[in-house]
């Protein structure tokens, strides 16, 4: 009878011991620090988030790469987030959690939403956190932006504009393609195209076309506006992610040679097109630049020895290539 008792309490000691050690082993074992490029120095000037939704894309990763260079510098650690393929719902949750995480600063690529607005404007403004717009801009008096880094798309698209004139002439039909979301880079890229072609404006007819989001979408966007201006003569892509699709659409319909096609560099696929002599000119910007001098102007900021900030912004360079023309 004893030894059929004490056996059992044996037995469930021992499990109990086993299930112990292993439980203590896997304390010691698990790796519970953070990832390399997440642990701050304790002897940073600064933390800083740099965040996108684009981080599979060659320009922000000339973005980033830039950013790293002056963080370097001038002794800051960065932190770039962000999401894939342009995904908003990651893209503002990597935001709420600068803003928690307390980040001295914030540089963010531009996204004209009421969600967005409501991050920069009252969370992070609430906390004392300092954001900048990188690359894209968010239209004046939606957020509290303290100031914004990239190109000057107006310029960007009367460059486009005065080229389009130049090859085509002052008369004929141009077809603009935008995204159905219209962000601020390419409302005012769409300004300074207006802008250029407003002297002609008796001569030149310009037609508007909406695309969706997908490829398919802008194909068949772009199938439409041919069956209606069959006669036209020149494309302008204002959102840089359509302009594969419109010249894949082109291709199908006449001699590409006979048309003029203008694009912006945002997309990697434009540089590739302008290569090969599909497009006619493509604006050429300056991502490197626009992160270098994001983190200097934070940084900066944070110290005291930029105040106040340009609220218009700090423009970085950019240029026109032509087909034919070196990169």
């Amino acid at each position: 009878m004893r030894k059929s008792v004490v056996l059992p309490l044996v037995a469930g000691c021992v499990v109990a011991a086993w299930f112990t050690g292993v439980s203590l082993w896997r304390l010691f074992h698990l790796d519970l620090t953070m990832p390399v490029h997440t642990a701050p120095s304790l002897l940073a000037d600064y933390r800083l988030a740099l965040i996108t939704r684009e981080l599979d894309s060659p320009f922000w990763v000339e973005v980033e790469a830039g950013a790293l260079r002056s963080a370097r510098q001038y002794n800051v650690h960065l932190e770039v987030w962000g999401s894939y393929g342009q995904n908003e719902e990651e893209f503002l949750k990597r935001m709420e959690i600068a803003i928690a995480s307390k980040m001295d600063g914030i540089i963010v690529q531009g996204l004209n939403t009421d969600e967005f607005h409501r991050l920069t404007t009252v969370k992070a403004g609430s906390n004392g956190i300092p954001v900048f717009t990188v690359a894209n801009d968010v239209p004046p008096g939606k957020s509290i932006r303290r100031t914004y880094i990239g190109t000057n798309h107006e310029q960007a698209g009367r460059m486009i504009g005065r080229q389009l004139l130049e090859d085509m002439g002052s008369s004929g039909t141009v077809v603009i393609l935008r995204s159905e979301r219209e962000e601020e880079n390419q409302r005012q890229r769409m300004m300074g195209i207006f802008d250029a072609l407003s002297s002609y404006a008796g001569q030149i007819r310009t037609e508007i076309v909406t695309t969706g989001d997908t490829r398919e979408k802008v194909a068949q966007a772009m199938g439409n506006a041919l069956n209606r201006w069959p006669d036209a003569d020149a494309f302008i892509a204002v959102h840089s992610a359509n302009i594969g699709a419109m010249v894949r659409v082109l291709e199908q319909r006449f001699r590409i040679d006979k048309r003029y096609i203008y694009a912006f560099d945002d997309d990697a696929e434009a540089r590739m097109l302008l290569s090969q002599g599909k497009i006619s000119a493509l604006i050429v910007q300056s991502p490197a630049q626009m992160g270098e001098l994001s983190v200097r102007l934070m940084v900066q900021w944070l110290k005291g020895e930029k105040f106040p900030l340009d609220y218009n912004g700090y423009f970085t360079d950019f240029r026109l290539v032509r087909a034919g023309e070196p990169l």
